[in-house]
């Protein structure tokens, strides 16, 4: 069973900057990527980033792009997911994903592995 857990969630104020962080198994890390995920109340679950193993390629999605970075650090088996001028739309329930069954990163029916998810709740 692969093993995720997010950490680094919290309430800040807009504009402020958040690392999240994702802790992996060594399994997990066998992956072909890895990702994240979003879900505010009323809401289903929406793409925000993936990373590629093969060749370190990312992909996110344009409410993003310009303020979050995703990246890994191998030697710790944690994923990452920078937050910079955060907004109150990105507050969400933030959830680390693994193996996905499928090279279209952005649907969250074709990951197997889900963490339990950190809130993340930004104020106005």
């Amino acid at each position: 069973q692969v093993q995720l857990a997010e950490s680094g969630g919290g309430l800040v104020q807009a504009g402020d900057s958040l690392r999240l962080s994702c802790a992996a198994s060594l399994r997990t890390f066998s992956s072909l990527a890895m990702g994240w995920f979003r879900q505010a109340p009323g809401k289903e679950r929406e793409f925000v980033a993936a990373v590629n193993w093969s060749g370190g390629k990312t992909y996110k999605d344009d409410s993003v792009k310009g303020r979050f970075t995703i990246s890994v650090d191998n030697g710790k088996n944690t994923l990452y997911l920078q937050m910079n001028n955060l907004k109150p739309e990105d507050t969400a329930v933030y959830y680390c994903a693994a193996d996905p069954s499928s090279t279209y990163y952005y649907q969250a029916s074709f990951w197997r592995s889900w963490g339990q998810g950190t809130q993340v709740i930004v104020s106005s």
